[in-house]
């Protein structure tokens, strides 16, 4: 098996098993063989086929992005970033979801680009919560990700006849063939060669699956040993029509039919019945979370464009829920979301010492791991998975590096950012990618915008165009002579 040795790296984010977490290490070596590491420590004395200079250099993990919508959220660039409606709680989730449609080849162009995105940013674990599109596996295993494949699937969906009610269009049996096309989605990418594909059972949202159908896809997931995914508790939407359909929240709801647990995470949990927007009588959505063991996914960036956030991260991990990160929007950079996450949380809580740093990490890495079931990824310790990016540190945004996490996350950000290895296979290389073309993936995506917004009026319950829902941000001079 090849060797590889990254010597005398200047720090590296390396796992203190003793204390479950991450910790630094100055002036030392880090060795994989083939997909695993095998040494971390300093004067590595053994054998080596390929050694890295490692003295300008910050080896960190990999990043864990546990939510993430790659066949859509790349669409919308210039659409999504100040849409929302105040007659719907800010949120431009649904009245953007029906009038912009993107097409089957423009997905998997979306999906390339996220993918690239991604791996450039320093992810290389993804829960990718996508429709089944063609050549789906095969892209996920050329891109070199580790990919958790989400299928989603529901009971019904979501429609608008106006701009302030939410309906829903329910069709049971849909849900059915869903889950049963999911289950065969995910074996076959579990059985491919490739060995990084896995899946995940995941009904696409509290309000659009029935409890059977959610049941059924936690007992699937249970007994394939599976992480299980729905969203729950993201928008005001949600919870007042789930209160109104059962009185008690969706995450009571959710406990109350058996499908939270330590396999099961929650796509953001935002909106739990301590939230100051909705004023709702109990204060046991949190205990609920930790006392399952049920992990929530916090993706900050598409609430804080509505003007809404989790209530707050270090609230949440003081009660004892497991965090993990997500994208969920375009960019597809944890890192930014990582910043994000520690300004908000302080904001909220109006208290600068709520959560640290070193928490929001956490959650990007280790937490995603347990998210997903898997202490082999999210740490840099002997044993695990060789899934790691080295940061540049003479990168004019990390001078000077005296702490050079701070300096990633609230200063240099991807641009610091400069080799990636997936099992041990380097798939980044001076910030390009080398799995795939990240530049026709950018054209072909641009196109497929294009015919998208073309069938905006199509789509949209009142005919309008893409200016007429989300305008430019700027006004438009009339042609001059």
């Amino acid at each position: 098996m090849p060797i590889t040795c990254i010597r005398n790296a200047a720090w590296i984010i390396a796992w203190d098993p003793a204390a479950a977490r991450h910790a630094y290490l100055r002036d030392a070596d880090l060795v994989f063989e083939a997909d695993r590491i095998s040494f971390i420590g300093r004067l590595y004395t053994g054998p080596c086929d390929t050694e890295i200079d490692g003295r300008n250099r910050m080896v960190m993990p990999g990043l864990v992005d546990i939510h993430a919508h790659p066949s859509t959220e790349p669409f919308f660039r210039g659409i999504r970033e100040e849409h929302g409606l105040p007659t719907m709680f800010m949120s431009g989730l649904y009245e953007r979801g029906f009038a912009f449609r993107p097409d089957a080849a423009g997905r998997y162009a979306g999906k390339t680009t996220a993918y690239c995105e991604m791996l450039l940013t320093g992810i290389t674990s993804i829960a990718d919560l996508s429709g089944i599109d063609q050549g789906w596996i095969d892209l996920a295993a050329r891109s070199g990700l580790r990919v958790f494949l989400a299928p989603s699937y529901a009971s019904a969906t979501w429609h608008l006849e106006n701009n302030w009610q939410l309906k829903y269009a329910w069709d049971e049996p849909a849900g059915r063939r869903g889950l049963d096309a999911a289950l065969k989605l995910i074996d076959a990418a579990q059985a491919h060669p490739s060995d990084r594909l896995s899946g995940i059972l995941s009904p696409a949202q509290i309000d659009t699956c029935t409890a059977d159908l959610l049941r059924d896809s936690h007992d699937a997931a249970l007994s394939r040993n599976l992480p299980f995914t729905t969203h729950c508790a993201q928008s005001v939407n949600e919870f007042n029509e789930m209160t109104h359909r059962h009185g008690i929240t969706p995450v009571q709801w959710a406990n109350d039919i058996g499908i939270l647990g330590r396999n099961t995470v929650l796509g953001h949990a935002i909106f739990i019945d301590e939230h100051s927007w909705l004023h709702w009588h109990t204060r046991r959505d949190l205990d609920i979370l930790a006392g399952t063991g049920t992990s929530i996914a916090h993706c900050p960036s598409p609430f804080a464009r509505y003007g809404q956030t989790l209530e707050d991260f270090g609230r949440y991990r003081r009660q004892g829920v497991n965090i993990g990160m997500g994208t969920d929007v375009a960019p597809h950079n944890l890192i930014e979301e990582m910043r994000l996450a520690a300004t908000l949380a302080r904001i909220a809580a109006e208290d600068i010492t709520t959560t640290s740093l070193s928490d929001v990490f956490h959650a990007a890495t280790a937490g995603g791991a347990q998210a997903l079931g898997r202490t082999d990824i999210g740490r840099l310790e002997p044993g695990a998975k060789a899934d790691l990016v080295l940061v540049d540190l003479k990168n004019p945004w990390m001078m000077p590096a005296r702490d050079p996490l701070r300096s990633l996350v609230y200063t240099a950000a991807d641009r610091a950012i400069e080799t990636v290895f997936i099992d041990g296979r380097m798939v980044v290389e001076h910030g390009k990618v080398l799995t795939m073309d990240h530049a026709a993936a950018l054209e072909a995506l641009t196109d497929a915008q294009a015919r998208m917004i073309a069938e905006v009026p199509n789509h949209d319950w009142a005919r309008r165009g893409a200016d007429d829902l989300t305008p430019a941000s700027l006004p438009m001079l009339p042609g001059l002579n």
